[in-house]
């Protein structure tokens, strides 16, 4: 979220820029008096009290994210932008100390690593501590209490900027994430009596593009099929708001079907607030930096920037990130656009929200108020940091002579590219300071390798004058192992790429190298998101691929721990690898999953050519024989499978009574381990079928687990619980339907065990969308 503004605003408002400093004082002092203090209120009653003694001016100078707060009241100023992407984050709300105590944070691998460990326990535990220390920086005056995390839109094209920031590019995989991700950073699914963070489900909806051939973000409006909204674009949003019961939503830039998000009511209202449930009064929606300027500079929407600012307060919108209605919602009172009431509504909802986190509350009562430095960088925090970075590194090629695990005779090792000294380019972007960074290189040497480092080439640029140098320490060493792909300079927010090959000279040095090592074995390290690696694929000289994405403050120890042995992979592609030529078959701009004219297809589901790598890819250093029972079910029916769904009550959010969350069936699976590596396993179950309206999914993910630590010869045993929503598909009218037909439950990519059932009867619509007025 870049903000573009300027420092206008506070000269409007005559104030200075404010942090998320200082608590208020309900012990005394003005506020005292408020009824905001009285905990034997609702939130809602209590901030309705606190808002009733604003003047205009001052409900109107709240408007935005650098809130200045209402001094004679005793209100404290509070700053809304604090971010937690994969650990507690540099933004304008969180302030890192420049030495001592809050200098650093955990910082943990971007999520599109963590999402290739396919492993939910470990998200949870990820969101944990980061909501653990992101509280211990609250309480010394370093951060608010309210993240704007996680970003949950899919990862639909390779050239996304911000693909870096999300889990996947499957909505099933994005919407299990959220429902460890939400609870973990929130402190369960409810107030218990506090939250312990209020977490932000962004960007809604449909947003997954920066800047591409001039197409930006700001201004771009997303074509998008009820079909696709509900079975691909909103699934997270369901979940995330809904069913993890997350506190607020980031309305997105661009527009969905005509009207920008941040000023759409069937989107904010007949959807979020209806359909998903997002109605309790302290959950609240913010824009995303500038965004409302944007719905009226870059969409025209509203007749004027009075209209637009009216627009969004009245559509559900209920705080700007940046100037936008400070400046304009003055003459759009004036001209009666919107009324007080609508006004009151946004402020009270935040003001809530923050009497659920008990930022009025006495800390004496509060255990989250007790957090202090000592439990940041705990050292059970860095060791979960390495296990996320382990479990998320994706073994892509290992030749058949096997050359990793490096063997105990290699005691020298060049370490030759532009990332082999990597640091913070391995925590991508919306990042936090570090305690400390290890390197690819930093990590061989503590582990006793001889190491010479040479970077021989740059990510970008075409000069070959470092080759002679890596090929000479190349020749030098017992194994090479070549660190490069691309980073934050090529992909990033408001950066979308043109191409999906490597960059710079970097094939061109691979391959002297493996033209050049001889019977050493060689292994090509990438980080960043996915680039076509058909190339370094196609080279026998390169013996072993690995890809690391960005794997955080210990990823040169956890991509060292996989080369080595200490740890074996198996971690599995999250995306789609395309080649380089998918760039030239589509363009960024078309919302379409399914294959058309101009259109190959999007994700595993509906890419209809062959992959350099396809979604779920990994090998390991074991072998593995997967399982299913061969006594389960032949048929079902749609009435006995919904019998016990009422389908006019569906229950409170994160109540789980919904029908799209009823269970299907709990289905066995053993993984035998059948090599010599002790090693975890990732079980992906997809369903096949040509069931619902066509074209038909290739094959849809339905559930997966992974099992740990699984020896040789031994059984591991997992249960995958599948729901209707998961086995359902949506029709032409986005109604998420159960449907008849005949169907396959497969066990990995390469359809390792089968089971083939029919579901019989009347099809039956679960959920469906809202229509538009």
């Amino acid at each position: 979220m870049t903000y573009k503004g300027a420092l206008g605003i506070v000269a409007l408002l005559g104030a200075k820029a404010v942090f998320a400093r200082d608590f208020p004082n309900c012990q005394s002092g003005a506020l005292a008096s408020n009824q905001v203090c009285n905990t034997t209120k609702t939130p809602w009653e209590r901030a309705s009290a606190l808002v009733a003694a604003f003047s205009y001016n001052e409900k109107i100078s709240n408007s935005w994210d650098n809130s200045p707060g209402v001094s004679r009241l005793g209100l404290p100023s509070y700053e809304w932008w604090n971010e937690a992407l994969h650990g507690v984050a540099r933004s304008r709300g969180v302030q890192f100390a420049a030495s001592g105590n809050f200098s650093y944070a955990t910082s943990f691998p971007q999520p599109i690593t963590m999402g290739a460990a396919f492993d939910m326990p470990l998200i949870r535990d990820v969101a944990t501590v980061t909501s653990t220390e992101a509280r211990a920086f609250s309480n010394a005056g370093r951060c608010g209490l309210n993240f704007w995390t996680p970003n949950i839109n899919p990862f639909r094209d390779p050239r996304w900027g911000r693909g870096q920031e999300v889990p996947s590019e499957d909505s099933y995989h994005m919407s299990e994430y959220v429902m460890q991700l939400i609870p973990g950073l929130q402190g369960g699914l409810q107030a218990d009596p506090y939250y312990k963070l209020a977490a932000t489900c962004k960007h809604y909806a449909g947003y997954d593009m920066e800047n591409w051939k001039g197409n930006r973000r700001y201004a771009f409006d997303a074509k998008i099929t009820n079909q696709d909204l509900q079975d691909y674009y909103l699934r997270p949003f369901r979940a995330c708001i809904r069913d993890a019961n997350a506190q607020s939503a980031m309305c997105s830039y661009n527009a969905v079907n005509g009207v920008p998000t941040c000023a759409d009511p069937w989107l904010l209202e007949d959807v979020l607030r209806g359909l998903y449930g997002f109605s309790s009064e302290d959950r609240w929606v913010t824009a995303d930096c500038d965004a409302l300027g944007n719905v009226w500079t870059d969409h025209r929407y509203g007749g004027s920037a009075a209209g637009a600012a009216a627009a969004s307060l009245n559509a559900g919108t209920d705080l700007d990130c940046g100037q936008f209605w400070p400046q304009n919602l003055p003459s759009a009172y004036n001209s009666k656009m919107f009324n007080d009431t609508v006004l009151d509504r946004s402020i009270i909802r935040r003001y809530a929200s923050m009497v659920r986190l008990g930022w009025f509350d006495p800390p004496a009562q509060q255990p989250y108020r007790q957090l202090g430095w000592d439990a940041v960088a705990v050292p059970a925090a860095k060791e979960l940091a390495l296990r996320a970075a382990q479990e998320g590194i994706v073994l892509l090629k290992n030749n058949g002579s096997a050359p990793l695990p490096l063997a105990a005779a290699v005691k020298k090792v060049a370490v030759i590219g532009p990332h082999g000294t990597a640091t913070t380019q391995m925590q991508g972007n919306y990042y936090g300071t570090a305690q400390s960074i290890s390197t690819v290189v930093s990590a061989f040497k503590t582990a006793g390798y001889d190491v010479t480092n040479v970077q021989g080439c740059a990510i970008t640029g075409t000069s070959t004058s470092g080759f002679a140098a890596a090929l000479s320490a190349a020749a030098a060493a017992d194994a090479i192992v070549f660190a490069g792909g691309i980073d934050t300079s090529i992909e990033a927010e408001d950066r979308d790429r043109e191409q999906i090959t490597w960059t710079g000279a970097q094939i061109a040095l691979i391959k002297q190298l493996a033209a050049a090592k001889g019977t050493k074995p060689f292994v090509v390290v990438q980080m960043g998101t996915m680039l076509d690696s058909s190339e370094i694929v196609a080279q026998t000289g390169v013996d072993s691929l690995l890809w690391a994405g960005y794997p955080g403050q210990d990823g040169g120890a956890a991509i060292v721990s996989i080369l080595t042995g200490d740890k074996a992979p198996a971690g599995r592609l999250p995306v789609t690898q395309y080649p380089g030529d998918y760039v030239n078959q589509v363009p960024m701009t078309d919302m379409n999953l399914r294959s058309g004219t101009s259109n190959p297809g999007r994700t595993y589901k509906w890419y209809t050519k062959t992959p350099v790598f396809p979604f779920g890819h990994g090998l390991h250093y074991t072998s593995f024989d997967v399982s299913l029972p061969a006594d389960l079910p032949a048929t079902f029916s749609t009435a006995d499978l919904t019998s016990n769904i009422s389908f006019t009550e569906p229950g409170p959010v994160a109540s789980g009574n919904y029908p799209d969350l009823a269970p299907f069936l709990s289905v066995p699976v053993s993984v035998a381990n059948t090599g010599n590596v002790t090693s975890d396993y990732v079980v992906l179950a997809f369903l096949k079928g040509e069931y619902g309206p066509a074209p038909y999914p290739l094959k849809s993910l339905v559930a997966f687990t992974r099992l740990h630590d699984i020896e040789p010869g031994h059984i591991g045993t997992a249960t995958l619980d599948i729901k209707l929503g998961a086995i359902a598909r949506s029709d032409s009218d986005g109604s998420l339907t159960l449907w008849p037909g005949k169907y396959q439950l497969v066990l990995d990519i390469d359809d390792q065990s089968v089971w083939d059932f029919e579901i019989t009867g009347d099809q039956v619509v679960l959920e469906k969308l809202p229509p538009k007025k």
